[in-house]
């Protein structure tokens, strides 16, 4: 009786250390995967802002209109 016991606690470790694992690796992915999300937006914020600073002329100059930002910042 007694291994037995003994086999079926160690399943049940290795079943929560199993449960332990995956767990981890979900969060450390959607953590990683809304840091790029949120990097991509700080990144389009700051083309958009930068843009949006230039003149109509400047714009031009690189074939771009003020109707252009927006699509250039989502890229």
């Amino acid at each position: 009786m007694a291994v037995y016991e003994n086999t079926r606690t160690q399943y049940q470790a290795g079943a929560l250390a199993s449960l332990i694992a995956r767990t981890a690796f979900v969060v450390v992915d959607t953590l990683s995967h809304l840091r790029e999300i949120a990097t991509g937006w700080n990144d389009a914020r700051v083309t958009r802002k930068a843009l949006s600073r230039l003149s109509d002329r400047e714009l031009d100059d690189i074939g771009l209109t003020r109707a252009d930002i927006e699509m250039v910042a989502k890229v």
